[in-house]
């Protein structure tokens, strides 16, 4: 459904996953963050959070990804998105930065942490995007029509 759309409105699949597919995926862990905070529990919303998107990059991705090779030993995957390795180092600068926003904070989640993790967000997301939509060049080949 989300291709769909994603193809009926111009948008390259990249752009919808991470927008649209990611935030639709991760409403549970929201809800449950939100159940877990406001019990005083903040260390395992934290906690849930990162396990989860670890599961979801090395399990997730990884079995399908196993199984495929298994299948077919002599074909492999292609990633069709060259701007991938921006976005990898824009996460992976956004986990730095998260990092030292809670040093700063002493460990200590507040209204300054939530509100600087909502902006490193917004960047990221418009970041990712621009990078997929080819915006700092061209990245990625033209989606097929």
């Amino acid at each position: 459904m989300v291709t769909v759309i994603g193809y009926t409105l111009g948008i390259p699949d990249s752009v919808s996953g991470i927008t649209i597919l990611a935030a639709g995926t991760s409403v549970p862990e929201l809800v449950s963050s939100v159940i877990v905070v406001r019990t005083g529990l903040g260390n395992m919303a934290i906690c849930n959070l990162l396990g989860s998107n670890i599961f979801d990059i090395l399990f997730c991705l990884g079995v399908p990804w196993l199984i495929k090779t298994l299948m077919s030993p002599t074909s492999s995957l292609t990633i069709n998105s060259s701007a991938l390795t921006y976005t990898t180092v824009a996460l992976l600068s956004t986990v730095l930065l998260m990092f030292f926003t809670l040093l700063l904070s002493k460990w200590k989640l507040n209204f300054k942490v939530g509100f600087s993790c909502l902006i490193m967000y917004v960047v990221f997301i418009i970041v990712a995007c621009l990078y997929e939509l080819n915006i700092f060049g061209e990245l990625n080949l033209p989606p097929c029509v």
